[in-house]
């Protein structure tokens, strides 16, 4: 019997939800490991066990959308400049690491404090 759409739906979020998991055994620093539709809605994220996110629901809502257009837009110049390897964005308390791989993206916070930051981003990319 073929699988359902729904069936194949559910196939890949339990796919995605993996992937999380797995990037937040990467590192103790890692606080959060999500995965993001083209329109910033969340399909999937993790938060570390016993932590307090850092940012209100609507804020992250909002965090979210703003990285889903940015990626969106940065499309369409991919054929000039090439493939977007990742985007990190630095602030005092946290490290926001987005890759995109198959239209979505994957969003991840990382202790402001992290010292390899390059060698968690290559583990997180082997990865996906």
């Amino acid at each position: 019997m073929d699988k359902t759409p729904a069936d194949k739906w559910k196939e890949t979020l339990i796919k995605y939800r993996k992937h999380c998991q797995n990037i937040l055994k990467i590192s103790n620093s890692i606080r959060y490991a999500g995965v993001v539709n083209t329109y910033g809605r969340t399909l999937t994220g993790i938060i570390k066990p016993n932590l307090k996110p850092l940012l209100q629901s609507e804020d992250f809502k909002n965090d979210l959308f703003v990285i889903s257009t940015l990626i969106s837009l940065r499309r369409e110049s991919v054929s000039a400049i090439g493939k977007l390897e990742h985007v990190v964005l630095q602030h005092q308390k946290i490290t926001i690491v987005i890759l995109q791989k198959n239209n979505v993206t994957y969003y991840i916070s990382i202790n402001g404090k992290e010292k390899s930051l390059e060698k968690i981003i290559s583990l997180i990319k082997k990865l996906i």
